[in-house]
């Protein structure tokens, strides 16, 4: 019986000893933990800076009659396209014409005035005795012809632009004389937009003026068409500051609008940009 259990207690103390080798060795087990996940990152939502304007054109043209006359002749109505250098309205030439023969005339009278000035004092000039008094009665003389010349050109230009014509294409949005028959001032006025050059020009505080720069990208949208979102693009950013109605200081933007084909975009429309800043 002893010598059936010596070898077994050889081999339990051998496992033992073993056991207790490798927990000197490796320490004892430690339970494992889960990994701790990182931290996911954090998204910013867009940097939006918003502002309101209006939309606007940089083809304006302005056009008036050079002086006052008999219209004769009108040959646009407001909303109508007129092309480039296409005649609009017309004086009565009739009447430019003899203002331009009334200053030649008293060009003529103003020029025999000075001859003759000059004749009367020419021995004095010849013997070197004119005096100051004799200097100035040449010089008024000089001065007479001189205006003479200048209201003859005048009334010359004038005749010549009886006639006004727009220099831009575009729609006419403005004809304060539509009925020919009337006499006018140089005050009537006529006005074309070209609906290619419209912008969206809005008013930027000065406190956000300087996290705007060119060729950010915009979101537009128009009163006229609430459920509709129109992109572009900052164009122009101005030098000079403008007061606002409150008081305030602000910088006007121009911002890019798309084609304006369907003339969907109209002078005078107001809005919000949004201005995506990163």
């Amino acid at each position: 019986m002893k010598k059936f259990w010596r070898p077994r207690y050889l081999i339990i103390l051998g496992i033992a000893a073993l056991a207790l080798l490798l927990l000197r060795q490796f320490g004892p087990l430690k339970p494992q933990k889960s990994p701790v996940p990182s931290p996911a990152p954090v998204v910013n939502e867009e940097n939006i800076l918003i502002a309101s304007g209006t939309i606007q054109a940089h083809e304006v043209a302005n056009l008036t009659f050079q002086t006052s006359g008999l219209l004769t002749w009108v040959g646009v109505r407001e909303g109508d396209w007129v092309k480039k250098w296409q005649g609009i309205a017309s004086l009565d030439k009739k009447e430019l014409q003899k203002r331009l023969d009334r200053q030649l005339n008293l060009y003529l009278t103003n020029r025999w005035d000075f001859e003759q000035l000059q004749d009367d004092y020419q021995e004095t000039k010849e013997r070197h005795l004119i005096t100051d008094q004799i200097k100035r009665i040449l010089e008024k003389a000089q001065f007479s012809l001189d205006n003479a010349v200048i209201d003859v050109e005048l009334a010359d230009l004038a005749k010549r632009l009886a006639t006004i014509s727009t220099p831009i294409e575009g729609i006419v949005i403005r004809v304060d004389t539509p009925n020919p028959g009337i006499n006018i001032t140089p005050a009537a006025t006529f006005i074309v937009v070209d609906p290619a050059s419209v912008f969206f020009s809005a008013n930027v505080d000065e406190a956000d003026i300087g996290r705007v720069i060119i060729g950010q990208k915009v979101k537009i949208t128009l009163d006229a068409y609430p459920d509709e979102e129109f992109e572009g693009k900052v164009e122009k950013i101005a030098f000079v500051s403008t007061t606002t109605a409150g008081g305030g200081t602000a910088f006007k933007v121009e911002i890019f609008l798309p084609a304006n084909h369907d003339l969907k975009f109209k002078v005078g429309m107001n809005g919000d940009a949004e201005i995506v800043l990163k």
